[in-house]
């Protein structure tokens, strides 16, 4: 058994000369001649490219044990890598098209070596620039109502179920999620990160018990509703694309909870887009063309999500006691409503806690920053708080279009 040691690029060449001497990895040819170099820029992994000299490459990704963004003051474990391999040998099988491919995975190592997705960019930063994928929606959309469906009560027998339960436990980085979405936004925490400016907006978040209230109910359903296996981190940045494909990166956080969270965040990072592009798009017709793109891309994914999962429920449920039409219609109405309110505690805790969004803090005026992350807070608290009154899409729409005009 290997012994752990955090990876230099040296490290990613001889480990894949060794793959590929020892048939592990098919991927070069044996007398390939490799270099690699390291590039990530995530919070807790090292992530390299390994390259033959006819630029084929792969992605080497391993996880530290500790939080790369703090320090080693912030302890991790390092079975997240067997988790985020694990996730995406599971929805890989089940939406291929949309999840990236694990190549080889070593959990001593707590390596995995990955198709490397650099001809694609990634969502968020071609979102900053105001970039439109018109397929973006429908195929998030895809992803989350197969993956979603196929590791659900519809699909699976209660004892499969409840074994990937087991399988895909995940309790430390579910309660980064925990405390980062949940907790720590409505408190006075050393974690939280904002400027001085948004200090009475932030009081304000913290003296609103209606809020604080939608906070807590999610948060317990987070806890305890093991409803499918979820990517647990839906946000632009684990999200490859071009115009014609979509590819789902960094499950690391998976693990079995409710169906709402994973719509709900990625709803609310095209909604954090949405709102730092009043500050970066400065032709006002220009502004409103790609924000209207915006708000289609979430409409689309919503009703598409919707319509999935659905059609799914009716075709493909494995208990009929589920699968009738007035329980499928109350389930996915709970679950777009959780996903409403998710997505709300997504813009709160990317405005005030510790993991901002680029869309945002990368806006160099300091005045119309200022004023976006208002915009956001009150866009998320709104959200969060009248979340259960959303009882179909005409709903939220209606209370998204009166938020943000």
């Amino acid at each position: 058994m290997a012994k752990y040691f955090a990876f230099n690029a040296e490290h990613a060449v001889d480990y894949i000369k060794h793959l590929i001497k020892n048939g592990g990895l098919d991927f070069f040819k044996k007398e390939a001649k490799l270099t690699a170099y390291e590039f990530g820029d995530g919070n807790l992994n090292l992530v390299f490219r390994v390259n033959d000299e006819s630029n084929n490459s792969v992605i080497l990704k391993q996880a530290l044990p500790y939080a790369r963004c703090v320090g080693e003051s912030w302890p991790l474990t390092l079975d997240r890598a067997r988790i985020e391999a694990e996730v995406l040998v599971n929805h890989g099988a089940i939406c291929s098209e949309h999840t990236a491919e694990v190549l080889h995975y070593n959990p001593e190592l707590a390596l995995t070596v990955l198709e490397d997705l650099g001809h694609l960019q990634i969502l968020r930063g071609a979102q900053i620039k105001a970039e439109q994928f018109p397929l973006v929606a429908e195929h998030v959309a895809h992803y989350l109502s197969y993956t979603g469906f196929y590791n659900s009560d519809f699909y699976l027998t209660a004892q499969h179920k409840k074994a990937k339960v087991c399988q895909f436990s995940n309790p430390e980085l579910c309660q980064i999620t925990e405390d980062l979405f949940f907790s720590d936004p409505y408190i006075i925490h050393e974690r939280n990160n904002f400027p001085t400016e948004l200090s009475e907006n932030v009081a304000s978040i913290r003296n609103n018990s209606a809020l604080k209230l939608a906070a807590a109910k999610l948060k317990a359903k987070f806890l305890a509703c093991p409803q499918t296996l979820l990517h647990g981190d839906m946000h632009s940045g684990s999200i490859f694309v071009d115009q014609k494909t979509t590819k789902i990166i960094d499950p690391e956080f998976g693990f079995f909870g409710p169906v709402g969270f994973d719509i709900g965040s990625f709803m609310g990072n095209i909604l954090l887009n949405y709102c730092a592009q009043n500050a970066r798009i400065t032709e006002l017709a220009k502004r409103r063309q790609y924000q209207t793109h915006l708000l289609t891309c979430l409409q689309d994914c919503y009703t598409l999500f919707e319509q999935k999962w659905l059609n799914l429920i009716t075709h493909h449920s494995n208990d009929a006691s589920l699968a009738t039409p007035e329980f499928a219609r109350y389930y996915l109405q709970q679950v777009l409503q959780d996903a409403v309110g998710y997505c709300g505690a997504e813009l709160i805790r990317r405005t005030i806690g510790l993991a901002h969004v680029a869309d945002i803090d990368g806006i160099e005026d300091s005045q119309a920053r200022l004023a976006v992350q208002q915009q956001t807070l009150i866009l998320g608290e709104q959200l969060m708080v009248n979340a259960h009154s959303c009882n179909n899409k005409d709903d939220f729409f209606a209370l998204l279009i009166s938020l943000l005009n």
